[in-house]
């Protein structure tokens, strides 16, 4: 789980006046999403691998 942590903190420094919290909700069978909004932007159980933290924390900015 370190690597859910670090994203977690680099989404909170780079949006730490956009976004109010980032909530980690633990879960069983590799689930790993990011939800912004309501509108799910990243599912681990549809593509079945971890996200690029880069194109991520992008794709959140074009969002913000």
């Amino acid at each position: 789980m370190p690597r859910a942590v670090s994203l977690a903190e680099k989404v909170l420094n780079q949006f730490k006046m956009q976004v109010g919290e980032v909530a980690l909700v633990p879960s069983s069978g590799g689930a790993f999403e990011v939800i912004l909004d309501g509108e799910k932007l990243y599912s681990k159980l549809e593509t079945g691998t971890f996200p690029s933290e880069r194109a991520l924390i992008a794709q959140m900015g074009a969002k913000l």
